[in-house]
């Protein structure tokens, strides 16, 4: 089994994370402060480190030092608020494997500690670039449907050129992988690509999470921090939502692009950046900017190239691609061997509309997957809003095709005055049949 030391000092939530990664399967350790913790690695080996940001007796980063300082070859993952994101992408340029934002799902945690433990190495990596990699690669799913080739031709064509790209798509369609796809096939590759989510982000913050600020600048700010322009500088910046922005963040985020750079609150000194910004949004802007929500100097500044995401329901052709795709995720994920997908399931795939997107069909397999016992995934497995369709379905389209078969022998017999034999004819049908037929439609 493998070992974990938890390293946190909220007793309730490393007692609440530790009884769900001992059910698991972990065998978990828990430490409430550094000295502590880097005691117990003295005494024990372990497989990955979960520590949080901000400890009683210092900070993870503080301890993630120590730990690269010293014979301990384990990851280590750090456990951040929103608000300290972009500390923690810093900490993993200093050697952390990833970072984990506050409040966390438990497949999201599950995920981030079988990825360490996949990947763990004795060397110290610029994890950074190495995740991006390794991530982006296999992440995108080429389709074989007409919209699908439409949009490669526009990455493959926009990646090379360092132009602002606009991505508009519903919700779950992907945007993010489209964003880290382009950013993967430019010439930033090697270099940071911070997402953010716009619309998380509380509007008292905003400025520290884009610039930065200087200990002291305002109440809270105890120490440096650097914002996600920075954090970026020399790779791609991508903000998702942008739409959520409000008019007074527009117009920092405006004067930032047009003059690339930045000052941190409370600084005097200007820091040059270099970035290429890819934006998304599942709203419409110009009807924004039409409204004055949004302002029109920036939308044109975003909006230098643009890529529509398409939904999943016009992209049917490369539904079973992503399905496959989704299910070996799964698989991986879960530690399943599910091989496929039963006829009758791939026949309630192609016909459900998708309102989710992408992300609801990963759920929905990576649910099947997890109730599924045999090898294939079949259609009890299937939350009841697809099956429920199929039922509704199902049911119209014999309801259509019995009264539209009855119409058609009444009037076959209607032309031909009542005669069975001429109407089978007519019909192309047995005359047996026909009258089976007129027996079950209760026609003399």
């Amino acid at each position: 089994m493998k070992g974990i030391l938890l390293v946190e000092d909220d007793v309730a939530f490393s007692e609440m994370l530790k009884q769900f990664l001992v059910r698991h399967q972990y065998v978990v350790d828990v430490s409430y402060n550094i000295k502590n913790a880097l005691q117990q690695l003295e005494k024990k080996n372990y497989d990955l480190i979960f520590t949080d940001l901000r400890l009683p007796d210092g900070d993870g980063i503080a301890l993630l030092k120590q730990i690269k300082k010293s014979k301990h070859a384990v990851p280590v993952v750090l456990m951040t608020s929103y608000a300290e994101v972009s500390t923690a992408v810093q900490a993993m340029k200093q050697g952390a494997f990833d970072y984990i934002s506050k409040p966390f799902n438990p497949s999201e945690v599950l995920e981030v500690i079988n990825n360490a433990l996949e990947e763990k190495t004795t060397s110290v990596v610029p994890v950074q670039e190495k995740k991006e990699s390794t991530k982006l690669s296999t992440d995108f799913v080429k389709g074989i449907s007409s919209s699908s080739k439409v949009l490669d031709e526009y990455i493959l064509l926009v990646a090379p050129i360092n132009m602002s790209v606009l991505i508009t798509g519903e919700s779950g369609t992907g945007k993010e992988v489209v964003a880290k796809t382009i950013h993967l096939k430019s010439p930033r590759h090697n270099k940071p690509f911070i997402a953010v989510d716009c619309g998380a982000i509380p509007r008292e913050i905003a400025s520290s999470e884009f610039f930065g600020h200087k200990k002291g600048s305002f109440t809270g700010a105890n120490e440096d921090k650097i914002g996600h322009f920075e954090s970026a500088n020399g790779g791609t910046l991508f903000l998702d939502e942008v739409g959520n922005l409000t008019y007074e963040n527009q117009i920092q985020l405006l004067r930032a692009l047009q003059e690339r750079k930045i000052k941190p609150i409370g600084s005097s000194k200007e820091i040059k950046v270099d970035i290429r910004l890819i934006t998304a949004t599942n709203e419409d802007l110009l009807a924004a900017v039409e409204k004055g929500d949004f302002r029109e100097d920036l939308y044109h500044r975003l909006n230098e190239f643009s890529i529509k995401v398409p939904n999943l329901k016009d992209r049917k052709d490369d539904l079973i691609l992503y399905a496959d795709y989704f299910l070996n995720k799964a698989n991986q994920q879960l530690n399943k061997s599910v091989i496929g997908f039963s006829k009758d399931v791939l026949t309630i795939f192609q016909n459900y509309q998708w309102p989710g997107n992408l992300r609801e069909l990963s759920n929905v397999i990576k649910r099947a997957t997890l109730l599924t016992k045999s090898e294939i995934i079949d259609v009890e497995v299937l939350p009841i809003e697809l099956t429920k369709v199929k039922e509704s379905k199902s049911s119209l389209n014999k309801f259509s095709t019995k009264e539209n078969e009855k119409a058609l022998i009444i009037s076959a017999l209607e032309e031909v005055g009542n005669n069975k034999t001429q109407a089978a004819k007519l019909l192309n049908i047995t005359r047996k049949t026909l009258y089976n037929k007129l027996k079950e439609y209760n026609l003399s």
